[in-house]
């Protein structure tokens, strides 16, 4: 579903992706681990388009990105920051209706689409016309969801999208999260920082550090060792991290 090759990017002159090479299967769910800095939010918005790479080339169902597709491309991407990224003075309804407006969905077709979505997510209907703010910090997340799946994109990109919450919240959306992923069939590409996180959710982990790939694989290539190469590269990351 999505191809990277040789990916370079620099902020300042300062290297924040470095040679990535990555493959991501369709209908399967990728999880991005690593320290904070070392990339992982870069690589999501180069796949969705907000930001440029240097040099390589990113291939979307095998279209390769470029300014001439940019749009296309784009509507085939659902995406969901930390926080959630909603606009305040719209309400819930209106956020996720976003785009379907834009692009001149019936007012019908849009009400019958946010009625499957609350009821994927289970968000309750009687808050769809609430205000960002009116809405708790689990409500928020899985209105940016909603809004995500509108289009019905093949692919979902999650930045961090439970970091916020806390723990009892977080849980319970893991549940319902990894219940739609599967459930829809959607091409995923996650990212978090908590091992655990990564290992509930993922078909296939990539640990990056410091702009780089260190590792790769099936979580059960993980842990057939007490001396875990993976475990062992991601506490390495950490404290390198945390020195720096």
């Amino acid at each position: 579903m999505i191809r990277l090759e040789k990916i370079y990017k620099t902020y300042n002159q300062s290297m924040a992706l470095c040679d990535i090479d990555l493959s991501i299967e369709t209908a399967k769910t990728t999880v991005l681990i690593g320290p904070s800095g070392c990339g992982k939010s870069t690589l999501l918005r180069l796949i969705v388009g907000l930001i440029p790479c240097d040099s390589g080339q990113i291939f979307i169902e095998g279209e390769a990105f470029s300014f001439q597709n940019i749009l296309s491309i784009r509507r085939k991407t659902g995406y969901v920051i930390q926080e959630g990224g909603l606009f305040p003075h719209l309400s819930a309804r209106q956020n996720i209706s976003l785009m379907a407006k834009y692009l001149g969905w019936s007012r019908p077709k849009i009400d019958e689409r946010i009625k499957d979505l609350a009821q994927l997510s289970k968000f309750p209907t009687v808050a769809l016309d609430r205000f960002p703010l009116e809405l708790s910090g689990g409500q928020q997340q899985r209105v940016s969801l909603m809004r995500a799946l509108m289009l019905d994109p093949p692919i979902l990109l999650l930045d961090e999208p439970l970091g916020a919450l806390d723990p009892m919240i977080r849980y319970e959306l893991q549940e319902d999260l990894k219940h739609i992923f599967t459930s829809l069939h959607k091409t995923v590409f996650m990212v978090t920082h908590d091992l655990a996180e990564a290992a509930y959710f993922a078909d296939h982990i990539v640990l990056m550090n410091q702009g780089s790939i260190v590792q790769q694989g099936q979580i059960s290539d993980f842990f057939q060792t007490p001396a875990d190469t993976f475990v062992t590269s991601f506490i390495q990351a950490q404290r390198a991290f945390h020195k720096a």
